[in-house]
């Protein structure tokens, strides 16, 4: 079933997109974007994907004087989260977005079509942006367990 195989965390392998004003495919964060999506048992999502190599900027002052480097840190990102439903009929993935990095998406719930390969699971989008619809299709693989750090073992303790 969709709703077990999809729990757990999942490394970006890539990330292309076409518009339906440009056609052909892109690669809206670069050829070697990286990204990370998560998926719990209780129901909850959170997905992560950038554009490697960003310029480093300092943290915002409270007056907005940094607002130009922040823009351009934001464009190179793409994050939201929220509780997340499956559709095993039609093998699709309901993100309803509770947190996000582009404001037109809060509150709306974005629709993955969700396919399984070995380790690997595809997600197909057709997202309307400013621009028009983009078709976009994700690739991920399971990301392999991590050993507990020392960190987490002395916070799991007191």
């Amino acid at each position: 079933m969709l709703a077990d195989q999809v729990v757990g965390t999942w490394q970006l392998m890539s990330f292309t997109a076409e518009y339906t004003e440009h056609p052909g495919i892109t690669y809206p964060l670069g050829q070697d974007a990286t990204g990370i999506i998560m998926y719990t048992a209780d129901g909850y999502m959170s997905a992560q994907i950038m554009r490697p190599g960003r310029h480093d900027y300092h943290l915002l002052d409270s007056d907005g004087d940094d607002l130009e480097q922040a823009a351009a840190a934001a464009t190179g990102y793409l994050a939201y989260s929220g509780k997340y439903t499956v559709d095993e009929s039609a093998q699709t993935l309901h993100h309803d977005v509770e947190v996000s990095l582009l404001p037109a998406w809060l509150g709306t719930i974005l629709i993955r079509e969700a396919t399984f390969d070995g380790s690997q699971l595809t997600l197909v989008a057709d997202d309307t942006f400013p621009r028009g619809m983009v078709h976009s299709v994700l690739v991920w693989k399971r990301a392999a367990p991590r050993p507990p750090t020392s960190a987490a073992t002395n916070r799991s303790s007191n």
